[in-house]
């Protein structure tokens, strides 16, 4: 199991890294303030650094060159990654329905838990130390932006984490909340489930394994569904996603497992 991080295991979005945004353009003076239909929006663009540069491309108060554009984000996005652990310490960030539970019948029937996501090191061990205390190394793959620096809809992370993990990625599923996300997994070939946050509830996720609007409510896929995501449900739903790739994908001669293939 191949875990996003921010909206997937934790509503980490809106409450959590927009509030250290505004803080930090507080803190270093910038005159502007991003509302919570605004980093809606700019949640489609992964990345911090990245929702930074694209807002300052339409705002007039933005310095005029993309060096000093550049220069501001880097500063705003450091300060805001402080800021963020601090609200994260403070216990503003709660875990998602169901995370810890699908966690732990995951860790007690052998299957590895793993992470690959789009934010930085020091927000992870912040968040998942937080939520976890020491058991948030119970991982045995974490990849973050630090190691995969092409973000999601890119399969970057997702193919280094199935390097670390030694795993083809029909032997996985992912978790996510995002298109992006859903992206990034499908392009390398890992079926998803989509549990829904708060910002991509209307969005229909084609082409993924399951959908849930939480991990303790009802969760649907291909041929079925369950009253909740638990071990039972995933792996109905990965061999329903396995059988319904497999009748679409003709046959072709060998290939490295790890290259990315059609998927359902």
């Amino acid at each position: 199991m191949i875990w996003d991080v921010d909206g997937t295991i934790a509503e980490t979005e809106r409450d959590g890294h927009r509030v250290a945004f505004n803080q930090a353009f507080t803190g270093l003076g910038v005159p502007w303030q991003w509302d919570v239909p605004t980093y809606g929006r700019l949640l489609r663009v992964t990345g911090g650094f990245e929702r930074l540069i694209r807002d300052m491309e339409g705002r007039a108060q933005a310095p005029a060159s993309a060096a000093e554009r550049n220069r501001l984000a880097r500063s705003v996005h450091r300060r805001k990654n402080q800021l963020y652990a601090e609200i994260v310490a403070a216990g503003g960030i709660c875990i998602r329905p169901g995370v810890q539970r699908l966690m732990d019948e995951c860790a007690s029937a052998r299957i590895a838990l793993a992470i690959a996501t789009t934010t930085s090191r020091p927000n992870v061990e912040a968040l998942l130390s937080n939520l976890f205390g020491t058991g948030w190394q119970r991982f045995a793959a974490i990849v973050c932006a630090d190691d995969a620096p092409i973000k999601k809809p890119d399969p970057m992370a997702y193919r280094f984490a199935l390097e670390r993990l030694d795993i083809a990625a029909r032997d996985a599923m992912a978790v996510e909340d995002s298109p992006n996300g859903l992206a990034a997994a499908r392009a390398i070939g890992i079926g998803t489930l989509i549990t829904r946050s708060e910002y991509f509830v209307a969005d229909t996720f084609p082409g993924c394994a399951g959908i849930c609007d939480d991990l303790d409510s009802a969760v649907t896929w291909r041929s079925g569904s369950a009253a909740r995501t638990d071990i039972a449900a995933l792996r109905r739903m990965h061999v329903a996603w396995i059988n319904a790739r497999s009748s679409r994908t003709p046959s072709a001669p060998s290939r490295s497992r790890h290259r990315p293939g059609p998927c359902g």
